[in-house]
């Protein structure tokens, strides 16, 4: 969060936007001021730029259901089209009983400058709904989905903007919404949605992309300042599809994980965790609390373990100012989005504490959602070594150039990729112009 909330006064830095309360405005308020530092490297699409904190297309969807008991439950839900200069919007839908207009907004642009920064064709989008997938039956959980895809039909589709699995769901609830779109139109339409289960047109490979990208990243990372990945030592926040993934990779790999945390436990081990028991134990039990492998630590002892590579893959704004100065680690690679406030961004630079930024580490969600939305397309679908050498390759190719941007710019690897992507999409904001 912002060392001190601004004033209402300073409310325009934020993107001047009346739904927004200036007295909190994480985390759109760091999407902005990310925005705001590459200004200086825009040169004539600088004009542009205020199209970026602004975000196209902005819905907010009553979701009612009939409960099993007979009871009528009403959720608020979001979804949020950023930017649609370069293509379709394309990004995750988020259950989670704290998800905000505010932070739908910030991700929504982050997945903006992702998609632009990687090379793909798409805009950013993302969606979500104010509800605890476990406090719903599995019924009320499907007619939850079937009702908000219902209310925002309206601006999706395969060519206007394709859902994704985030924080809250996975595949099933891809195929649910797939099914209730389809229904709608009247015909199967694979390609609205991605991340579905492999017999309804889902990727092999999807499953396990974004956790394989922020492992490829924090290589190549790595590899910049001479730390190899085997014999390294890991601590990982989110032990989910990004950070359990991540995790086993590097076990492989032959990295040492000291440390993982997730939403019911924070656990240690010096000597090193096994990670293939830690993910069959969370299997098994729905999270880490009682793995007997591992000790239990205070989070605020997790920030502060020595280490190679951090990865946050859990929630935003969980570096804080506070938690970036006693951090100890060479390289902190963002598993999750936005987990680094700006604030807590400067800590770590000015420590020299080398960031792969989330718009980059965790982009290999997207990227293989773009070959399954490609695939079903075509009708023709590629095998896992495939898609899995296509990601390698477009990730390494990324990496390469935000780098050489960063050197040549003597800045941030996360404001050289702001940087690539703003360029990206203002200059097709530019050459589209202005309708009417």
């Amino acid at each position: 969060m912002s060392a001190t909330p601004p004033n209402p006064a300073s409310f325009d830095k934020l993107g001047g936007l009346s739904y927004l309360n200036p007295a909190a405005p994480e985390p759109w308020a760091s999407f902005v001021q990310q925005i705001e530092r590459v200004r200086p490297y825009l040169g004539s699409l600088e004009r542009w730029v205020e199209t970026l904190i602004r975000p196209k297309r902005t819905l907010i969807v009553d979701v009612p259901i009939e409960r099993d008991d007979g009871t009528v439950a009403h959720f608020e839900g979001y979804r949020v089209q950023h930017s649609l200069s370069r293509g379709p919007g394309k990004g995750g839908v988020r259950f989670h009983p704290d998800v905000t207009l505010n932070e739908v907004m910030a991700l929504a642009g982050w997945m903006t400058i992702k998609n632009a920064a990687v090379g793909l064709p798409f805009g950013g989008a993302k969606g979500g709904i104010r509800v605890d997938p476990n406090s719903v039956s599995k019924g009320e959980l499907q007619r939850i989905t079937r009702r908000y895809t219902s209310e925002i039909g309206v601006i999706i589709g395969p060519d206007r903007d394709i859902p994704a699995p985030d924080v809250g769901t996975n595949a099933m609830t891809m195929a649910v919404m797939m099914d209730t779109f389809s229904m709608n139109r009247g015909g199967t339409a694979t390609g609205v949605v991605t991340g579905k289960p492999i017999a309804l047109g889902g990727s092999l490979g999807r499953q396990e992309a974004t956790g394989r990208g922020v492992f490829i990243t924090a290589r190549e990372a790595g590899r910049t300042i001479g730390l190899q990945i085997d014999g390294a030592r890991v601590v990982v926040q989110g032990f989910g599809n990004v950070g359990g993934i991540a995790a086993r990779l590097f076990h492989e790999a032959g990295a040492r994980v000291l440390a993982v945390a997730d939403h019911t436990a924070t656990l240690a081990n010096e000597h090193g965790i096994d990670i293939p028991a830690a993910l069959a134990h969370v299997a098994a039990n729905g999270g880490l609390a009682g793995f007997p492998g591992a000790a239990p630590i205070d989070i605020e002892d997790f920030w502060q373990i020595e280490c190679d590579f951090l990865v946050p893959a859990a929630l935003e704004g969980q570096i804080t100012p506070a938690r970036a100065e006693r951090i100890r680690t060479r390289i902190v690679v963002e598993g999750a989005n936005g987990p680094t406030t700006p604030a807590a961004d400067d800590v770590l630079r000015e420590r020299g504490v080398l960031v792969v930024p989330d718009v980059l580490a965790n982009a290999g969600g997207v990227t293989v959602s773009y070959f399954e939305w490609v695939q079903d397309f075509s009708s023709f679908f590629w095998t896992e070594e495939e898609i899995n050498e296509r990601l390698e390759r477009l990730m390494v190719n990324a990496f390469a150039a935000i780098s050489h941007v960063a050197a040549d710019k003597k800045v941030s690897l996360r404001t050289a990729a702001f940087i690539i992507a703003c360029h990206r999409v203002l200059e097709a904001r530019a050459e589209r112009g202005l309708y009417p």
